[in-house]
């Protein structure tokens, strides 16, 4: 692929972004060519060096903010109509409440999944708590002199600790994978305004 192609292409994965910003990083891409080839890579090379069009779109559409895209698109690129703007007031008690209902529900399901993350977290540290508790009573039963109530705080201390190990790793990759999801979620909201769609 040439130089040629590959801005034609990638110009044409950013449609629906507002032109000046297409542009902008039409230049930015050509500019970096244009760089390597001076430090001596071929075309070719200075393009597989860049990525694909794909990468490239990823990346970009990953640091583009959603609000930015939300405004470009709501932003009307005509005047209304005086029939759409009656239409919308007369419509506004329907169309409100279901559009923040919509918000409201996704929203919680959302504070919900991260409800029950950070209830893990804290199920974790009531686990280690019972493993410090059965350090400490294992003391407190030597000094009775009670050497089975001793061994049962060796045994549940361990038992606490291998458990708190265990759901402290687990937490870390249910967290881990909320985030992940999360944001592929937003790429792909953000893919769905340039009309484009890109492999996550």
């Amino acid at each position: 692929m040439n130089k040629e192609d590959f801005l034609d292409e990638l110009a044409k994965r950013l449609s629906g972004l507002p032109q000046e910003d297409i542009d902008e990083r039409i230049a930015f891409y050509r500019e970096m060519i244009y760089a390597r080839m001076e430090e001596g890579l071929s075309e070719e090379e200075a393009i597989a060096s860049i990525g694909s069009v794909d990468e490239v779109v990823r990346k970009i559409m990953a640091e583009y903010p959603l609000t930015t895209l939300v405004k470009d698109k709501v932003r009307p690129k005509r005047k209304p109509e005086t029939w759409e703007i009656i239409l919308l007031v007369l419509g506004f008690p329907l169309w409100f409440p279901l559009l923040i209902g919509a918000f409201a529900i996704v929203f919680s399901i959302y504070i919900t999944i991260w409800a029950v993350i950070i209830s893990l977290f804290a199920a974790d540290f009531s686990c280690l708590a019972g493993c410090l508790g059965g350090l400490v009573g294992i003391f407190q039963y030597l000094r009775v002199g009670n050497f089975a109530g001793a061994l049962f705080s060796v045994g549940a201390a361990l038992v606490c600790a291998g458990v708190a190990i265990l759901m402290f790793i687990a937490c870390i990759y249910i967290a881990k994978t909320v985030i992940i999801l999360t944001r592929k979620v937003v790429l792909a909201i953000k893919n769905s305004f340039v009309g484009k769609e890109v492999a996550a």
